[in-house]
């Protein structure tokens, strides 16, 4: 542990690097630059908003914050996976050329990711002020939830990044995985109606929900789920244990498929 710790602090310099590189990327060529971040889920939170909130009865003036709150988070976890996926390959050139601790890569893109999910978090206080969502002190808790979804993006990260060195197709396969989160992560709709159909054990083997959960909770002024809260820490650390020990067995072997 003492060794990986100082390999992380000799080349910390690197990963802040990589994460402005990573941020420059992103918006090279874009005339919005950093302010889509704040004008994208605002379009989506308006048009999911008529599309689940006008066309299917949901007059709750709150709703748009509640269907935003989701979103943000499930966006973050989608686009954060996928880029730490392709982490390694994307910096293939890098890695033949000099040594650099690999798991800096995945570790840059997540942490990329995060800085610009906290800043659309700017839409998300500018709509709940509009809409009178009044902050509680309830609100504190939302740190927890805030913390473990980069844990378990990073763990999950991690195993993506491993296993698609050799199995180029887990690109796709995560997209569908993706999407099976997305519905099952109640962005859209209230976790009641899925759990008086019977099929309420969807949303608890869907990492992400009990994260949004506690997230929403704190928001509209409510304690912890603390069954959910069990839940994300265990997915979390979970993915972050597995993550790691797939990551450091293989990584030798990374050079020889990139």
């Amino acid at each position: 542990m003492k060794k990986y710790i100082s390999n992380f602090t000799k080349y910390r310099f690197l990963l802040g690097e990589l994460v402005k590189k990573g941020i420059t990327l992103k918006y090279r060529r874009s005339y919005l630059g950093i302010l889509w971040t704040l004008i994208e889920p605002l379009l989506t939170m308006i048009v999911l908003t008529i599309v689940f909130g006008a066309l299917f009865g949901n007059k709750d003036r709150q709703f748009p914050v509640y269907i935003l709150s989701g979103r943000l988070l499930y966006s973050f976890f989608s686009n954060s996976t996928k880029i730490a996926m392709k982490s390694i390959r994307t910096h293939s050139g890098m890695i033949k050329k000099v040594y650099v601790p690999k798991y800096m890569y995945p570790l840059s893109s997540i942490l990329t990711d995060y800085i610009i999910f906290l800043i659309s978090l700017i839409i998300l206080v500018l709509v709940s002020i509009v809409l009178k969502v009044r902050p509680t002190i309830y609100l504190f808790q939302a740190i927890i939830p805030l913390v473990l979804l980069p844990v378990m993006a990073y763990g999950i990260g991690l195993i993506l990044a491993t296993l698609s060195v050799f199995f180029r197709d887990l690109e796709y396969i995560w997209s569908v995985a993706l999407m099976m989160v997305m519905y099952t992560s109640a962005i859209f709709y209230k976790p009641a109606r899925i759990v008086e159909a019977g099929y309420g054990w969807l949303l608890e083997i869907n990492p992400l929900y009990s994260i949004v959960v506690n997230f929403r909770n704190s928001i509209f002024g409510s304690f912890l789920d603390l069954k959910a809260l069990s839940i994300s820490l265990a997915y979390s650390f979970g993915f972050l244990a597995i993550g790691v020990f797939m990551f450091l067995k293989k990584q030798d072997e990374f050079i020889l498929h990139v």
